[in-house]
Order: C-alpha cells, then sequence, then structure tokens
C-alpha cells in the first residue's frame, strides 16, 4: 500500500472525495497502473468504526454542511451525507434500483425537464458489471415487466418478513405489481464477504460487510492495486495552467490545517454534487472568470432532489418490523410513467419500495411517524408498533430547473474558502406529485387489511442530490460530457450524482456506480487523450 512520504510529488491522477463514484476511479486506474491519490476530508473510517447505534452512527455523518441552506424548501443535508473515507455510500441503505428508458429523454417527449446524451442501453452494460462487482441481490428476470432484459443478479433475493409481506395483497388489490428489491446487500456469502444478518442497521453502516459499502468493495480494490488514501484532507481549489486550458492538480489543507499542493496529470471531483461545484467556482481564474468549465453558464444549475410520501399501517399481528434491512423486501415500478398522475396535475415518476426495517428512534424512526403523540399515549403507541408497525415509501422526482443552484456565499468556512450556499424549492409538478402519492399509498394501504392506515405528512423532504454538473453534448449545454470529462479541459473529470440532468425517482447509487465504472473504464482506454 502506499504511504504519504512522498505527499507533494506529481501523481498520474488526484480523486477528491473517497465515496462511491471517487471509489470506482480509484479502483479502476489504480489496476490500469496508474498512480493513484484519493484526497477525503473527514477520518479514514474502518469497519470496527461502524457500531449498530443510532447514536454512535451518528459520527460518520458531518455535523453541519458548508452550505447555507435557502429557498421554499431547503436542501437537507447532514442525515444522508457523506463524512470521512466511504463518503455517504459508507452508510447508504444499499436499494439498487436503476433509472428506467423513459427517464433519458424526458425533454424531447413531454417538453420538461432536460434530456441526457445517451440511453438507457449505454448504462446497462455497466449496472450489470457493478452488480457483478460489489454483489447485488434480487431477481432480474421478474424486473422485466418494466425494463430491458440483462444479466441475472449474482445473488438470490433477499429473505423476506412479515412487515414487507403484509403489503401484498394491498398492492394486488389496487392492480399494481411488486418484485423483490434489487439491493447492493449479500443474500449469500459474496466474494469473502458474510450474509447479511438482517437486524436493520444498514443507515449507521454494516460492520461486518455484508452490505456493499466501498471500503469493503471498490476502495478495498484500490487500496490494494496501490492507491493512496489521504484522510483530513480538504481540498479548496483546482489548480490550472497560465494559459488556463489544463488542470495542474489541487491545493488542500492537511490534517495539521497546512497548506498542501498536489500535482496530478488528471484531477476527478468526486466529492458531493454541490461541493464539486463549489470548488470548480471558487477556482476562478483571468482564463475563467466564472468558475472552471463554466462556458455555458450551467455550473451549479440544475439542482434535482428526490422526495417521499410515506404511508404507514398497523396491524393486529406481529409483523417483525425490526427484521431485515433499510433497504426494502420489494419495490414497484407501475406508476413509473411521467404522466401515471397527469389526473391529479403531477408529472414525474414514482418510485414504491415496501418492507423496509424499522428502528424506533432517529430521524426516520417510528416514534416520528405519530408526531402528534407524547408522553404516555406515545408509549402506548411504541408498545403496540414494535409488533405490528409497517410503512410504504413512495420516492419520486422533480423536474431540473436553472434557480436550484449553488452558488458561492461571503461567508468562509475555517480555511479560507467562500461557503456555498444551494437554494432549492420544489415547483408545482412536484407538489402535486407529492400529494398524489399520499393518496395512493391510502389506497393501498386501506386495502392490507390493516386496523389503522395513515399518511406521514409533514413538510416536503428533499432526499438525495444530484445536478450541478450536468452532462450534455457540448460546452453551451452542459458541464461535461456523457462519461464526465469537461467540455472545456480535458484532464478535468466530475464524477457522481452532479452528472445527472434529470434525477428518476429511484435511489441514485446504482447508477452513481455504474456512470463512474463507464467514466473510469473510457478514461483509463484513452489515457493519453486527456492526460497529454
Amino acid at each position: 500500500m502506499a504511504t504519504q512520504d512522498s505527499a507533494n510529488e506529481k501523481v498520474d491522477v488526484v480523486i477528491v472525495g473517497a465515496g462511491a463514484s471517487g471509489s470506482v476511479y480509484a479502483a479502476v486506474l489504480a489496476k490500469a497502473g496508474k498512480k493513484v491519490v484519493l484526497l477525503e476530508s473527514g477520518p479514514d473510517w474502518q469497519l470496527g468504526d461502524l457500531i449498530s447505534s443510532d447514536f454512535w452512527g451518528r459520527r460518520v455523518k458531518p455535523a453541519g454542511p458548508p452550505f447555507l441552506l435557502e429557498g421554499k424548501n431547503p436542501y437537507g443535508y447532514v442525515y444522508q451525507a457523506g463524512w470521512g473515507v466511504g463518503g455517504a455510500a459508507l452508510h447508504y441503505f444499499a436499494n439498487f434500483p436503476r433509472l428506467m428508458p423513459n427517464d433519458f429523454k424526458v425533454k424531447s417527449t413531454y417538453g420538461k425537464g432536460l434530456d441526457w446524451p445517451i440511453d438507457y442501453a449505454d448504462i446497462a452494460p455497466y449496472w450489470d458489471k457493478v452488480a457483478d462487482d460489489v454483489g447485488v441481490s434480487g431477481d432480474a428476470k421478474a424486473e422485466e415487466i418494466w425494463r430491458p432484459a440483462g444479466k441475472p443478479y449474482p445473488m438470490p433475493p433477499m429473505k423476506t418478513f412479515p412487515g414487507g409481506d403484509a403489503w401484498k395483497k394491498g398492492f394486488a388489490a389496487v392492480g399494481l405489481r411488486l418484485t423483490p428489491a434489487a439491493v447492493g446487500i449479500n443474500s449469500t456469502d459474496y466474494k469473502g464477504r458474510p450474509a447479511c444478518i438482517y437486524d436493520g442497521w444498514c443507515h449507521v453502516g454494516c460492520p461486518i460487510g455484508a452490505l456493499s459499502n466501498p471500503l469493503v468493495t471498490y476502495l478495498g480494490d484500490a487500496r490494494k492495486a496501490g492507491a493512496e488514501v489521504r484522510a483530513h484532507a480538504t481540498v479548496t481549489r483546482v489548480l490550472t495552467s497560465a494559459d488556463g486550458k489544463r488542470v495542474t492538480g489541487v491545493e488542500y489543507f492537511d490534517a495539521k490545517k497546512e497548506k498542501q499542493v498536489q500535482e496530478a496529470s488528471i484531477v476527478v471531483l468526486a466529492a458531493w454534487s454541490a461541493q464539486n461545484p463549489r470548488l470548480m467556482l471558487n477556482s476562478a481564474t483571468d482564463k475563467h472568470p466564472n468558475g472552471l468549465a463554466n462556458a455555458s453558464g450551467f455550473l451549479g444549475k440544475y439542482l434535482t432532489a428526490h422526495f417521499s410520501s410515506g404511508t404507514s399501517a398497523m396491524f393486529d399481528e406481529d409483523l417483525q418490523p425490526y427484521m431485515g434491512t433499510i433497504a426494502a423486501q420489494y419495490f414497484s415500478y407501475d406508476l413509473y410513467d411521467k404522466n401515471a398522475h397527469k389526473d391529479k396535475g403531477a408529472f414525474g415518476s414514482t418510485f414504491m419500495v415496501a418492507g423496509s426495517a424499522q428502528r424506533y428512534s432517529a430521524l426516520g424512526g417510528v416514534a416520528n411517524s405519530r408526531v402528534d403523540l407524547f408522553g404516555a399515549d406515545l408509549a402506548a403507541f411504541m408498545k403496540r408498533a414494535a409488533r405490528g408497525y409497517t410503512r410504504l415509501g413512495a420516492f419520486a422526482e422533480e423536474m431540473p430547473v436553472l434557480d436550484n443552484r449553488v452558488e458561492l456565499a461571503s461567508d468562509k468556512d475555517e480555511f479560507g474558502m467562500p461557503l456555498g450556499k444551494i437554494t432549492h424549492s420544489f415547483n408545482d409538478d412536484a407538489v402535486a406529485l407529492f400529494n398524489a402519492n399520499f393518496d395512493k399509498g391510502l389506497e393501498i394501504a386501506k386495502a392490507t387489511g390493516a386496523k389503522e392506515v395513515w399518511s406521514n405528512k409533514g413538510a416536503m423532504p428533499t432526499i438525495h442530490l444530484m445536478g450541478g454538473t450536468i452532462m450534455g453534448h457540448n460546452a453551451g449545454d452542459s458541464v461535461t460530457d456523457s462519461y464526465g470529462a469537461t467540455h472545456e479541459i480535458p484532464n478535468l473529470w466530475i464524477a457522481g450524482p452532479g452528472l445527472f440532468p434529470t434525477s428518476g425517482a429511484p435511489n441514485p447509487t446504482y447508477t452513481i456506480f455504474a456512470l463512474s465504472l463507464r467514466g473510469a473504464e473510457n478514461l483509463a482506454k484513452n489515457w493519453g487523450t486527456f492526460a497529454g
């Protein structure tokens, strides 16, 4: 394994961020013989640091964002962000749904949103490769009712429990189909990693390695191939040549808060979707006065978020709601048509999940499903919920708009870097879709035969963050090409969900891995073209 003794020697590639996308680039390029350094602003977490507790699990998430959060629906940052090696993929739910064919040409088909410069078929082989690389459990054949055929998943579906099975009757009654959920979790032993024990603590990190976080998949492979990871290394600027035609490396502050420069032939920005544009905006020069790769004016623009409409049900039977995974036991794309809720004035796709394991505290806990209860009433509810509670989630998309953006603020962080300012508001289509999915959720729940059903309706949540460095055809309509290379600076690459022109409705991480693998393999294959 590489050491930090040569911290300031030029390397082939420096990757900013050691999460889902950065780990893929590191693995592919290190295996291709490149000298790779990953810079990560947080700690160098190990599996032994992951503890099945909402209190201790809080350590792997940031204390607060280096962003000001504004707009009608300010972005919810801390719960779902990453801090340290592994990034947010250290504690993600490992739901592995994919985008659908109707996600890629929304503008051309419906006159709304944006088009991707690629199609489903361009990414499909990489979803299959990722499944084999990290291990996915599910039933690919069953999913063909919604999508084109592909390779089988390498592991069978996860076990199911009564908390998931309870929803099957309701879905069937309203004419909607369910299939076993595809998840990045081991249903059997896989590549030396054990099978899941179904204790439902995925959201604070899996200490046995059954969940496919970067430490036990791509990042582990990268380290074995010689990649170096520098923790507590906070990047503040991307450096460019005097003529502005190439990047030369990055400036960062180390664990002692001393300024360092890491030169590299290629720079890959694989930080959070809002952090990458923040870095690029802060790296402005006289050759790039509006930030790097911003000829289009779209750097930091077209941010999108998911939202979820939750429906709860209480049964008299013992559903073992604590068993399973935080991901889902079943999912459905039957409401994925963009006009599925047109009669409610809504536009956009809906992706439904059922049977997540329930925890009783924390942000998404059972207690928060009844925020109206306190004291003895809450205690009585919790006793019943410990046996009979289950939940349905309907995730949906918003269309990209220019006003949802990240820009630099006047306030600065401890390193003297301007904070980012994220402005985010949902439009009328999204609000209508949010409400329509509550109606559908109640319709399903009432058909299950549950003793009680209710909507978990509160402030409209913001889940995941995509966009900000969107891909496209040229420097006039986007920041990068379909692989992640910026149009204006060939050796500056972007990775992660910031590339998404539209978000679709499903969890993004499976597609993040796939796009990153597609980009990294293209970079390795055409290294001389980009590295010079």
